[in-house]
């Protein structure tokens, strides 16, 4: 499943980039794009665990003050 989400609080172009990683490395996450000019997070995921992949990836967002908006 690919589903793209807002961001907010997201204040450096290196907390971008860092977040993707720690997203992408994420157990189930096929890919992920963190678009630090649009301010927006497309994931695609194993659609089983997508919810808690999700919550996942608003763990990593959270270490970098950034919050993903549903």
């Amino acid at each position: 499943m690919k589903k793209t989400f807002k961001l907010e609080d997201l204040d450096c172009a290196n907390c971008a980039a860092a977040m993707e990683r720690g997203i992408q490395a994420l157990d189930g996450v096929n890919s992920a794009t963190v678009n630090f000019m649009a301010m927006k997070l497309i994931l695609d995921a194993d659609d089983a665990k997508f919810d808690q992949i999700l919550k996942d990836a608003d763990k990593v967002a959270k270490k970098y003050d950034t919050t993903i908006v549903r």
